[in-house]
């Protein structure tokens, strides 16, 4: 009865040895890939282009380092509130490319308008390409804020057609160079005086603006939102994190 004991005693603990190698040599085999794998933000569902990202639209996900590139971004942190340029399939990486940094083009609801020159009263001369500004209307009969929202200012053009900026360095140059001081300096650095000015505006935005202005008793006043500086050092932040 003792030599059985014993025996069935040696064989548990040969089982429970081989169980905790195997158990060794599986958790270093996981830590050993997990040191292989970088995490990319990648879309969570399909995102057209023009859509603002939000935390819910986008997750972390591992990939083999053989498969990273460096535009891929890293940070959930780096993507939320960009617009994507181009469309971006569900659990696909998201690289900075197809990212709008600079809010130029129009989002998935808007289309870019050209305000014609006698709807509007006056423009703050510091705007430029990619600012937030508010909108005004003054009449006779009204004298209010038009939006509630700011609006993105498309292109500031000169009656030459040349965009209003410095000639030496644009500021959304400066911007894509995280250079404050030159996005500064590009605002007080114009080239001319703003003749045509271009709108992100919804469908909707338009029509109630074209409504008041269309009849001549009432024009916009264009004001420099102080927003802009807002964007621009967060967009520039994110900039140099891509780098």
């Amino acid at each position: 009865m003792g030599k059985g004991r014993s025996l069935v005693i040696s064989m548990i603990a040969v089982v429970v040895s081989a169980a905790l190698v195997y158990g060794l040599y599986h958790l270093q085999l996981n830590k050993l890939a997990e040191q292989k794998q970088i995490g990319v933000v990648v879309a969570k569902r399909f995102l057209a282009a023009g859509e603002m990202i939000t935390a819910a639209d986008v997750e972390l996900r591992y990939l083999p380092q053989a498969a990273y590139s460096g535009e891929m971004l890293q940070d959930i942190q780096a993507a939320v509130g960009l617009e994507t340029l181009v469309p971006i399939g569900q659990q696909e990486p998201i690289v900075g490319w197809r990212l709008n940094y600079h809010h130029l083009q129009p989002r998935k609801s808007e289309s870019t308008f050209q305000i014609p020159k006698e709807y509007i009263r006056s423009i703050s001369n510091g705007i430029r390409a990619g600012d937030r500004v508010i909108i005004y209307v003054s009449g006779d009969e009204v004298s209010r804020r038009l939006f509630e929202q700011t609006v993105i200012v498309a292109s500031v053009k000169s009656s030459g057609n040349v965009e209003v900026d410095s000639m030496e360095q644009s500021h959304l140059m400066s911007l894509a160079e995280s250079n404050q001081e030159r996005m500064y300096a590009a605002r007080r650095d114009a080239n001319a005086m703003i003749e045509y000015l271009n709108l992100n505006l919804t469908e909707q935005q338009w029509l109630e603006l074209d409504e008041l202005c269309r009849e001549g008793t009432a024009k916009l006043i264009v004001a420099y939102s102080p927003e802009s500086f807002s964007m621009l050092q967060s967009e520039a932040g994110k900039g140099a994190d891509m780098q």
